[in-house]
């Protein structure tokens, strides 16, 4: 046994490897699916970092095309509205940050205190249904309510005294309409994860709290929260890549306008590469994002295991 088992880990990786395939033929069949996926969907499109150092024409090919280095980075650089563009992003997803993140906790507890059985299951349903309904859907219904004479506009000119007119017309409203618009289709869905890991924290500890005539307060801050803290960070990780991931929602409502007011990064780099046909500038904006994603997500890793440690 001993000799085969060194015979078995001298053995090349690819002979194993052929070896447990003619074993499992089945097996590896099924593999290749999910294979073909990733190769056709992601690492495929990587081939956008070639064609973002050249003057990329469809018809003459990557290498048949002139070669130009960091033009095309040093062209949407020093472009200012690429980073108006940027910061209407980072704006974006602070605002959902500050208000799309927390709302759903809320909701989530005081839902957790409801003793009937019933009214929390309808409750659920009828917050958690608007998560199924598309986004293009959704960018319709909020294009209705904030027209002229539309609810939201009705209701909020109650309210300030200002003449009706298209909130989409002004810049300065889109980026509060999104979040209030992402918060009513997404709390829902949130508040039912964080409700699942409420009825997963251990009863006992709340019972001993009691004992010790804990406030509210201390209950929330010394259990609820440490225990909800790796539901916490996953869902602000989702919230972030979501919000940096937008493209829908300034297409149907805005088109990006007016005066790139209401273009988001995503968004740009559509336009640049489908409608412009500048992809050789699309494909260098895309990796400038890729990176900034990849930063912000090592800085998400590290709070995160600072806080785990």
């Amino acid at each position: 046994m001993k000799r085969g088992a060194v015979m078995t880990q001298k053995d090349p990786f690819f002979k194993k490897l052929w070896k447990n395939m003619r074993s499992h033929p089945l097996l590896y069949i099924m593999i290749l699916p999910v294979l073909a996926y990733f190769l056709v969907y992601h690492y495929y499109p990587m081939y956008g970092m070639i064609i973002s150092l050249f003057d990329y024409v469809p018809t003459k090919g990557v290498f048949g095309s002139d070669f130009v280095g960091l033009k095309h980075f040093k062209a949407f650089l020093g472009d200012p509205y690429f980073f108006r563009t940027m910061r209407n992003t980072v704006s974006i997803n602070l605002l959902l940050l500050l208000f799309g993140f927390p709302f759903p906790i809320i909701f989530a507890i005081l839902l957790n205190e409801l003793t009937g059985t019933r009214l929390r299951k309808i409750t659920q349903t009828i917050t958690y249904m608007p998560h199924f309904i598309s986004a293009v859907v959704i960018c319709g219904l909020m294009l209705d309510f904030c027209k002229t004479n539309g609810v939201i506009t009705s209701v909020f000119t109650a309210i300030t005294g200002q003449e009706a007119s298209n909130m989409f017309s002004h810049s300065a409203y889109f980026q509060p309409l999104y979040v209030l618009m992402c918060i009513w289709q997404e709390f829902g869905w949130d508040s039912i994860i964080y409700f699942a890991a409420l009825t997963g924290i251990d009863q006992s500890l709340y019972e001993a709290a009691e004992i010790d005539n804990a406030s509210a307060w201390a209950k929330f801050r010394y259990i609820t929260l440490p225990s909800l803290k790796p539901i916490l960070i996953f869902v602000f990780i989702t919230i972030t890549i979501g919000a940096f991931k937008m493209v829908v929602q300034p297409m149907v409502m805005t088109g990006g306008g007016p005066s790139y007011s209401t273009y988001t990064l995503v968004y740009d780099i559509y336009q640049t590469g489908t409608v412009n046909w500048e992809i050789g500038t699309a494909s260098a904006m895309s990796i400038v994002f890729a990176i900034f994603v990849i930063i912000l997500t090592i800085i998400q890793n590290k709070i995160t295991k600072d806080k785990e440690e």
